[in-house]
């Protein structure tokens, strides 16, 4: 491809989101917050169904609880917060959060993760190329999810919902989460590369004056992904190879 050399030139390290960069898990993410709000929709007597778009155009890329908040949002529905550690059982923005959280972990548990081929050849080759490596991603999930995919060897730092919380850190598409990976490689962000699969997530590398915004096609669609901000996209990393 005729980008590649450009994106490598000068670069010094690579940011990765998670789950559908790295992992499949974006698909288990999407199972969870159906399995989640199909329940709490039927439960309470809401006739708009839970729809497949809803995961791109309210949740995908958010950190967990925003995720709640603007679905809930687009269906006219407010619910009282709730404690951050609130029973999954409660009716609450962070008991709700909780409950998908439990979901996509007994899934995860029960089936394992397997990180993309084309994924696991890209790392690779971004560490033979002498780039620094982190993670950043919403999902408070994520160093579970690593360890899962035998991938935590090769982030010495991973800023995820955890991390964001603690730090005060607003989640994409905000830059905030990025920049702060970033600082802790101790690589300015114009020498960084950001691997995106959400819009949020693209918008936030967009947003942030780094080197280059790839973006993974993993259902947002090429265009989406490019209006977004994106450098250019792919369908998988090897495409980079």
């Amino acid at each position: 491809m005729t980008e590649t050399p450009t994106v490598w030139t000068d670069a010094a390290a690579v940011l990765f989101d998670l789950d559908g960069v790295l992992t499949p898990t974006a698909i288990v993410h999407e199972r969870a917050w159906q399995e989640l709000f199909d329940g709490y929709l039927a439960e309470n007597g809401h006739s708009d169904s839970y729809r497949e778009s809803d995961y791109f155009d309210f949740i995908d890329g958010k950190p967990r609880f925003d995720g709640v908040r603007d679905f809930l949002a687009s269906r006219g529905i407010v619910l009282p917060e709730g404690p951050l550690d609130d029973d999954p059982v409660n009716p609450t923005v962070q008991g709700l959060g909780n409950r998908k959280n439990r979901i996509f972990n007994d899934i995860v548990q029960s089936r394992g993760v397997e990180p993309y081929e084309g994924s696991v050849q890209f790392i690779h080759a971004a560490v033979e190329q002498g780039l620094k490596l982190a993670v950043v991603s919403s999902s408070r999930n994520a160093p579970a999810v690593l360890k899962a995919a035998g991938l935590s060897g090769f982030f010495p730092v991973v800023v995820d919902g955890q991390v964001a919380s603690e730090q005060g850190l607003p989640g994409k598409p905000h830059p905030a989460t990025f920049h702060f990976a970033a600082e802790l490689l101790g690589v300015p962000a114009e020498d960084c590369i950001v691997v995106e699969d959400a819009v949020s997530g693209v918008q936030a590398g967009s947003a942030g004056n780094f080197r280059a915004v790839i973006g993974v096609d993993r259902g947002a669609g090429r265009a989406t992904l490019l209006k977004a901000g994106a450098t250019f996209v792919v369908d998988d990393l090897k495409e980079l190879l």
